[in-house]
């Protein structure tokens, strides 16, 4: 990094940084401080170390690009984490900075986007009794593929259902860590570590018996044993060759290339596929298309029939791995359960996140949706 006085690197501190934090947030930190230097470097600044303002322009030029505040946010933090880290004064703290950031917030707004939810029986009113309706888990477990691939994605949209994890987390889960519950039909899922407990407390989720079937299923079909539950699965296909006939050695002529396999006979290849399952687990970037092709595939089946072309287009850029997250979590409030029980069930830590996704069931639900309903 371009740096403006001589910097000396403690290395007793980076270690215990390194070992103290995810491989995640270590990925995280160096992106955004290569990038935080790259435009340093094309303005003529320093990086190391910056001053207030040079962050305060850094930041509002992200925003020109479009980031948002939250993203900003985060920039912001790897910004004071590198100077932490390398026992330079931190520029961040400025009156300068936080005004900045404050403007662009002021500016912008900072609602963040929300993935658009994956709830079990669709947007109704009561999960219990009304049938499935528009984007559905149910619909999509019900089209999913009998082929090794269609398999795993049942499992993997079940357990991501069932346990509100986000996409590493779903990744991370090993044969070893699904254990015996009171319910004979069902499991509990040890989770030893997640993005809100990086000092491995543990946790545990509930695995349905609808997930512990689709779950059985997939294992038994690709033949794992042990290790990482939800892995790549390559897909060869071999197209099918019709028979052919051996030539008459007479009827090859003097300008072709001898070859006496010419005479023999081929009978036909019927078309198959083959599947090479993997070693490792899924990489939490796949998640999200899974879902995507999974909804695809349910709509071509025609099991989406209150969608049109125009809906799927509109719902499928909203899906993300998150959706079964934030699906899970408007269907716990749809079913009556309290803030506490919803936090506990998806292991937050704060009441900040569960009631921004209900924030449009909690209007439909209130007191205004309520009387609206009975007025007509």
């Amino acid at each position: 990094m371009r740096a403006g006085e001589r910097i000396v690197v403690n290395e007793p501190l980076i270690a215990a940084y390194q070992a103290a934090s995810s491989p995640h947030s270590i990925r995280a930190l160096k992106s955004d401080i290569d990038a935080f230097d790259l435009w340093c470097r094309r303005h003529d600044r320093v990086s190391l170390p910056a001053t207030p303002e040079t962050v305060a322009d850094y930041l509002d030029a992200r925003a020109g690009r479009g980031s948002k505040p939250a993203s900003l946010g985060r920039y912001k933090a790897s910004i004071a984490k590198i100077h932490l880290l390398l026992d330079l004064k931190d520029p961040t703290p400025a009156s300068l900075v936080k005004l900045r950031l404050q403007a662009i917030r002021r500016r912008l707004g900072t609602a963040q986007k929300q993935a658009r939810p994956l709830r079990f029986k669709g947007s109704v009113r009561n999960v219990e009794r009304d049938a499935p309706s528009g984007l559905n888990v149910r619909a999509l477990l019900e089209c999913s593929a009998e082929d090794l691939p269609g398999l795993r994605d049942r499992a993997l949209l079940s357990a991501g259902y069932d346990t509100g994890l986000r996409a590493s987390e779903l990744v991370a889960i090993e044969v070893e860590h699904i254990i015996e519950a009171i319910d004979p039909d069902a499991r509990l899922l040890s989770i030893p570590r997640s993005k809100g407990d990086q000092e491995g407390e543990g946790a545990t989720a509930y695995l349905s018996p609808r997930t512990v079937r689709a779950i059985a299923a997939w294992v038994e079909a690709a033949g794992i044993e042990a290790g990482p539950v939800f892995r790549r699965v390559n897909v060869r296909r071999y197209k099918a060759r019709a028979a052919v006939r051996g030539r008459r050695i007479d009827s090859i002529s003097g300008r072709e290339a001898w070859d006496l396999r010419k005479t023999l006979s081929k009978r036909a290849v019927p078309a198959r596929v083959e599947y090479d399952v993997g070693e490792g687990a899924l990489h939490p970037a796949s998640v999200g298309p899974i879902y995507r092709s999974m909804i695809q595939r349910a709509f071509d089946a025609a099991a989406l029939t209150d969608l049109t072309t125009d809906d799927l287009a509109r719902l499928l850029k909203g899906i993300s791995a998150h959706s079964t997250r934030v699906g899970l979590n408007q269907d716990l409030f749809a079913s009556g359960e309290d803030l506490a029980g919803i936090m506990d069930a998806l292991r937050w830590k704060s009441p900040r996140m569960p009631l921004a996704y209900n924030r449009n069931l909690a209007a439909e639900h209130g007191a205004a949706g309520r009387l609206m309903a009975k007025i007509g």
